[in-house]
C-alpha cells in the first residue's frame, strides 16, 4: 500500500518522538543527524510535539562559540500509555508515563479452563482498570491500549485471526474489548511488541538487523530489518515457533508435527525434562512456571538432570537461532520472554554453543547472541508504543479533518 504525505508525517512525528524518549535532553540538531530528516522539518515535528504537550523546552546547551542549542525533553506527566501482554496462562498489564517508566502493574491468573475470548477480555479488563486505579490518574490522561495477543493479528481490523494456543479463528477481539475498556486499542502480537521494545530501550539499539527470539508458552522471532519492525505483507512475519525442527516430530498445537515451539517452548522442554528424568521431582505435571523455575534451581544445583534438559533444549534452540543467523545475517539475536529470563546465563551459553556447530561461520561471526536486558515485561513495553504510535497518528487525522481514528476503538466506561 502507497504511503500519504499524512502517514509519512506520522511516522516523522513518531520517530522524532521515539528518539527524544530515549535522549531526553536532546537538541533539534542532534535529532536531526540521528533520524535523517532535515532540521526544518525536525523543528516543525518538535513545535507539534510541543504543541501536544508530549515534550517541554528544559533549556540550553553550551556552545562552543554561536547560538546556544535548545534543549527539548520529553514531558513524561504528559499523558499515559497501557500496555497488555496476553499470554496462554496470564494477562499482565503495564501503566507507563510519556517516558515510558512504569507507574503501575496488574496480573491476573488465566486458567486452562479460562480460554474463551470473552473470559479473557474479563481478565484484560479488571487488570487495566487495576493499573489506572493504582496509578491515581484520570482516564482523560490515558492515551491509548496496546494490546499484544499471541497468533496471527489482522491489525487493522482488531481481529485475531488465528491463535493456536486457544484455538481461536477469526475473534473480533477488538469489538469484544471495546465493550469494556473506554480508551483508544491497538492489537497487536507479542513478536512485533518484543521486538519494538528492543529497538527503543534494549539489545537492539541502534541495530540495523536484529532478531528477537520469544521463549514462552508459544515461540517466535521478531524481526528487525533496515532498522525498523518488519510485519510482513500480512502482518505474519516471524512465526518461526511453526517452521519444522524434526520432521515427523512431535505434534504442535497448530496441527503440524516437529515444530521448533514443540522442541524449545515451555511445552516442550516439559517434554524433553520428561524424556530424561519421568520421575524427576523438577516435574510439575500441568505447570509450566513451576517445571521451569525448578528447572533453574536444579542448574543453579548442579542437578544432573536439570542440566541434561536444558542442554537438549539447547540443542536445538541452536539450531533453530542458527537457521535465523544464516537466513537474516543479523546483527545480534536477543533471547526474550519468560522461559529465557528464568533459565538465564546457563541457557545462553549453552545455545551459544550449539549456534558455533550449526552456523555458517561468516555471518556467525557478524551476530552477537545475548539475553534481553530489559528489567519490565518486553511485550508490554513495546504494546505501549504500539498505543503511542496510535494516539500521534489520531492526532494526525484529527489535524486532517478526520474526525474518528482509524482502528482506534472507544466505548463507554464499564458500568
Amino acid at each position: 500500500m502507497k504511503r500519504t504525505s499524512r502517514d509519512i508525517r506520522t511516522a516523522n512525528r513518531y520517530e522524532v518522538l521515539r528518539q527524544i524518549i530515549a535522549e531526553s535532553p536532546t537538541s533539534r540538531q542532534e535529532l536531526a543527524a540521528a533520524t535523517g530528516l532535515s532540521l526544518a522539518t525536525v523543528a516543525t515535528l518538535v513545535g507539534e510535539l510541543l504543541d501536544l504537550r508530549m515534550i517541554t523546552e528544559v533549556g540550553f546547551e553550551d556552545s562552543a562559540g554561536g547560538r546556544p542549542r535548545g534543549l527539548v525533553a520529553v514531558n513524561a506527566s504528559g499523558g499515559a500509555l497501557i500496555g497488555v501482554d496476553i499470554a496462554e496462562t496470564y494477562v499482565h498489564v503495564e501503566l507507563f508515563d510519556l517516558g515510558l517508566n512504569v507507574l503501575a502493574r496488574a496480573e491476573e491468573d488465566v486458567r486452562a479452563s479460562e480460554s474463551l475470548p470473552e473470559q479473557v477480555v474479563g481478565h484484560v479488563a479488571t487488570a487495566v482498570g487495576s493499573v489506572v486505579m493504582q496509578a491515581g490518574i484520570e482516564g482523560a490522561r490515558v492515551l491509548g491500549v496496546g494490546v499484544s495477543v499471541p497468533g496471527q493479528v489482522d491489525r487493522a481490523t482488531g481481529t485475531s485471526e488465528y491463535a493456536p494456543n486457544w484455538d481461536w479463528h477469526d475473534v473480533p477481539l477488538l469489538d469484544l474489548l471495546t465493550e469494556h475498556i473506554a480508551y483508544p486499542l491497538h492489537l497487536d502480537n507479542p513478536l512485533r511488541a518484543s521486538a519494538v521494545a528492543e529497538l527503543w530501550f534494549g539489545a537492539a539499539r541502534g541495530a540495523g538487523t536484529a532478531v528477537v527470539v520469544n521463549l514462552g508458552t508459544g515461540v517466535g522471532a521478531g524481526l528487525v530489518l533496515g532498522g525498523g519492525l518488519h510485519r510482513g505483507v500480512s502482518n505474519s512475519a516471524g512465526e518461526w515457533g511453526h517452521t519444522t525442527m524434526v520432521l515427523d516430530g512431535r505434534l504442535c498445537r497448530c496441527g503440524n508435527h516437529g515444530c521448533v515451539e514443540t522442541y524449545v517452548g515451555a511445552r516442550g522442554i516439559m517434554l524433553n525434562l520428561r524424556e530424561i528424568g519421568p520421575d524427576s521431582a523438577l516435574l510439575h505435571a500441568d505447570d509450566q512456571t513451576a517445571t521451569i523455575d525448578a528447572l533453574a534451581r536444579g542448574i543453579a544445583a548442579d542437578d544432573p538432570v536439570a542440566r541434561r534438559a536444558v542442554h537438549e533444549t539447547a540443542r536445538y534452540l541452536g539450531a533453530g537461532v542458527a537457521d535465523l543467523v544464516n537466513l537474516f545475517n543479523p546483527e545480534i539475536v536477543v533471547l526474550s520472554s519468560w522461559v529465557a529470563r528464568t533459565l538465564g546465563e546457563p541457557l545462553l551459553r549453552e545455545v551459544r554453543e550449539a549456534v558455533t556447530r550449526h552456523a555458517l561461520p561468516r555471518p556467525l561471526a557478524a551476530t552477537e547472541i545475548v539475553l534481553s536486558p530489559i528489567p519490565t515485561d518486553p511485550v508490554c513495553l513495546g504494546a505501549a508504543t504500539f498505543a503511542l504510535e496510535g494516539a500521534l497518528q489520531a492526532v494526525g487525522q484529527k489535524n486532517g479533518k478526520r474526525t474518528t481514528p482509524v482502528r482506534s476503538r472507544t466505548a463507554a466506561p464499564p458500568s
